[in-house]
């Protein structure tokens, strides 16, 4: 037994008191609060541990979670962009120069396809097309689906010919699901491709160098790698630069109305001309309308533009007026983007009555372009019909440079045609003559005005009196003019 013994000097007769007590009757409290300390404080770590162990897996489990929706698509079960990105700049930090080539195939029309057999057969149409590119990638090659219907392959090829072949090898397996299909249905792809000649490059300007030369696919064929061109970004450059200046450009007046006389050819005197638009840019000149007019069609800016045009040549027309000149029909061209407005026609009317227009005097000019189906055909004939009804005229520009010319003349109500340039081009051809003088012949039944657009030479002019053409629009008579060399060339001046 341990025992604790304890001694205490009494003073008296110098007497000690000796005390032998038990350990354990001691130490019993302390050890019982020691072992209850210990006991709670183990409890506590291994409590903190099995919260760290399971904040630790929830961590690990939310971080693969993330990872696989960040760098899985979660449509095809593919590398997603964001992992294409992360792993191509990995592999672009020790490549060479020349080494790699982005390129991307974007299935065209995909949205057909989620119209006419859902959106589940859309979505196993990508998976599809994901499983193939990632059995036609080689090792150390990445294939992943970008955004929408857009798949990226970074391919170790530095060949047009080649990345082209492995391209369209790619396109062919996609299909292959047709040769035992019963009713084929194949699968179109715009491709653009961009060559890496500078592997420290900013990755999302490799990818937008990839987009913008699959963009410009419009000037190829059907189904044809397109590889980036630096002036394809310069070009994008200008067309922003472009639209930029149109505001102040419109305030400023920066944009000219030069007028292109037509002669009627019986008489042999000008007989009416058209208005066409010039920009004179107080930096950088004149600026070609093959240059802006596209781009504002295409972005709808036209519209300003046609507004800012005609209300010149209201303007126009109300000095010439009242200086006491002979007035004649003024044509104005007028893009299809105003028919997106059911009401185009009232800003037009308000110019016109402001300037206090005759009517009879402002013909407006409409493209073959214009009538794209059914449901436009029927809008553009209500508007050709509200036009006479306001006092405007109407022609049909470029007719010929289609394939609905004849249709058209059978559905809508047109003061005059315009015979497009290209039928005047080779007038050697007894069949190109005949198919002229045939339209002339028509347009005369219909008691519709032809215009012979692009006319230059002498013998042509010979040609289109013989056949009674009406008038003739062309450099063999003038280029187009600015207002006051138009007066003099007219003889008011």
């Amino acid at each position: 037994t341990q025992l604790i013994l304890s001694y205490n000097y009494l003073e008296t007769y110098h007497w000690f008191l000796l005390t032998l007590v038990p350990a354990d009757l001691i130490s019993y409290e302390t050890d019982r609060y020691i072992m209850q300390t210990f006991a709670i404080v183990a409890g506590t770590i291994l409590l903190f541990l099995l919260l760290l162990f399971a904040l630790l897996y929830i961590y690990r489990n939310n971080r693969r979670r993330l990872e696989h929706i960040a760098f899985v698509d979660e449509v095809t079960g593919g590398m997603s962009n964001a992992a294409f990105r992360i792993k191509l700049k990995e592999m672009l930090k020790s490549a060479e120069k020349n080494r790699y080539t982005v390129a991307v195939i974007n299935i065209c029309n995909f949205k057909l396809i989620n119209e006419s057999f859902g959106s589940r057969e859309g979505d196993k149409t990508l998976r599809y097309c994901m499983e193939v590119l990632q059995r036609n990638v080689r090792k150390g090659e990445l294939a992943a689906r970008g955004e929408e219907d857009n798949f990226f392959l970074c391919l170790e090829e530095n060949r047009q010919e080649a990345i082209t072949a492995r391209l369209q090898a790619v396109i062919a397996d996609i299909n292959s699901f047709n040769r035992t299909a019963k009713n084929p249905y194949y699968l179109f792809f715009r491709q653009g491709a961009y060559l890496i000649d500078d592997p420290q490059m900013d990755i999302t300007i490799i990818q937008d160098r990839v987009m913008t030369a699959c963009l410009n696919r419009q000037e190829y064929e059907e189904n044809t790698c397109v590889f980036y061109d630096f002036h394809f970004t310069q070009r994008i450059k200008q067309e922003h630069e472009l639209n930029a200046m149109l505001p102040s450009a419109l305030e400023n007046r920066d944009f000219q109305v030069y007028f292109q006389p037509k002669v009627n050819l019986r008489k042999g005197k000008v007989a009416g001309a058209e208005a066409l638009v010039r920009w004179r840019n107080p930096e950088k000149g004149m600026i070609s309308p093959e240059d802006f007019i596209p781009l504002f069609e295409k972005n709808g800016n036209i519209c300003k533009l046609d507004c800012y045009v005609f209300e010149e040549v209201c303007r126009i027309l109300d000095q010439w007026r009242k200086e006491g000149r002979e007035l004649f029909p003024i044509s104005v061209n007028l893009s299809r983007q105003h028919f997106k407005n059911p009401d185009f026609m009232e800003q037009f009317v308000e110019i016109a009555v402001n300037y206090q227009i005759p009517k009879g005097l402002l013909e407006l000019e409409l493209t073959e372009s214009i009538f794209f189906d059914d449901k436009g055909i029927a809008l553009v004939r209500e508007n050709i019909d509200k036009m006479h009804e306001l006092g405007f005229k109407c022609s049909l520009d470029d007719f010929g440079s289609g394939f609905s010319s004849l249709g058209l003349l059978k559905e809508f109500d047109v003061d005059t045609i315009k015979l497009d340039r290209r039928f005047f081009m080779d007038m050697s051809k007894p069949k190109a003559r005949d198919v002229v003088e045939c339209l002339i012949e028509l347009s005369r039944r219909l008691k519709v005005q032809t215009v012979a657009e692009g006319i230059e030479t002498g013998e042509q002019i010979e040609f289109l009196k013989r056949i009674q053409c009406d008038m003739v629009q062309g450099y063999y008579y003038s280029r187009p003019l600015p207002a006051e060399e138009f007066e003099k060339w007219v003889g008011w001046r």
